[in-house]
């Protein structure tokens, strides 16, 4: 039955992408993905519900350290009887790599839903609450913080119950901080930066490639464009907190058609590396430990 994923690295020339686990989710599948008969669906639910898991990726490209992503934060709590939210292993799980938080150069996020900023200051605030403490600091105080500009602009606006970011938790320690980036630029040899609107205006896509050129495969860090390997074998399903649910499909139908490319997808149960093919036009999801395999 799907679990939480756990650590796992895929290496594409000198470049290595882990997954750091930092928590998961255990989520009424209705919420999510509305109107859709899990019956037809075996294997995806566990004791009839949705298992997310939480995270980020760490990529060690040349001597930069980038996150791609922070994650839950440290949280336990039930929400509403729809969804219970647990994290605070990422900080462990970054110092099984040998890495403290001072040793992370770049943060990038490709949205800021609130299950991927948890760790942006020392404080996590709870879904549809306020924090309850005042932060003291960003979590990853040497380095740069970047996202869209659209994303950046997006927020203010809105509120933290739409399942975005707190202010005081988030937005106001970035301010001033932030830095934006757009398709095609590069945070590191190898690395660039996509965008990939849909689940919200802003969200991006962050691919690594071999900078040596010495192959032409890719791996797609997707962020939200993907929620479970379920829109895999069926493209259609809308995630329910889509801004723009034509979009994210879009976005989506073209992630899967994309030769060459392991997909890394965060939320994903068991494996979050894996390779879409397509028989007879239906896609398929198989995990992978290593780039050629």
């Amino acid at each position: 039955m799907p679990q939480p994923a756990s650590r796992s690295r895929i290496a594409i020339g000198d470049t290595t992408i882990t997954y750091l686990p930092d928590g998961f989710g255990v989520q009424d599948p209705d919420v999510l993905f509305t109107g859709v008969d899990w019956t037809t669906r075996p294997g995806y639910l566990e004791d009839g519900q949705l298992i997310l898991s939480f995270g980020s990726f760490l990529i060690r490209a040349g001597d930069q350290r980038i996150l791609v992503d922070l994650a839950v934060g440290k949280i336990d709590v039930e929400v509403h009887g729809t969804a219970r939210l647990k994290g605070g292993s990422l900080l462990r799980n970054l110092a099984g790599e040998g890495l403290s938080a001072d040793d992370i150069d770049t943060v990038v996020y490709t949205h800021l839903h609130l299950d991927h900023v948890g760790w942006t200051s020392d404080v996590a605030p709870l879904p549809n609450a306020p924090a309850a403490d005042s932060p003291t600091g960003l979590t990853f105080a040497h380095a740069r913080h970047l996202m869209s500009e659209d994303e950046w602009r997006y927020w203010p606006t809105r509120t933290a119950t739409m399942g975005g970011p707190d202010a005081e938790a988030v937005l106001e320690p970035l301010d001033g901080v932030v830095e934006f980036v757009e398709t095609g630029d590069s945070i590191a040899p190898g690395v660039t930066v996509e965008a990939t609107p849909g689940h919200t205006p802003g969200h991006l896509a962050v691919v690594v490639r071999d900078p040596s050129g010495a192959g032409t495969e890719s791996v797609c860090i997707v962020g939200d464009i993907l929620h479970s390997a379920a829109q895999v074998g069926d493209p259609a399903l809308v995630f329910s907190f889509d801004v723009d649910p034509d979009q994210a499909r879009a976005v989506r139908d073209r992630m899967l058609r994309r030769p060459d490319t392991v997909i890394a997808a965060g939320h994903f149960t068991d494996d979050v590396f894996g390779r879409v093919t397509s028989t007879g036009g239906t896609y398929t999801w198989t995990p992978v430990h290593s780039i050629g395999e």
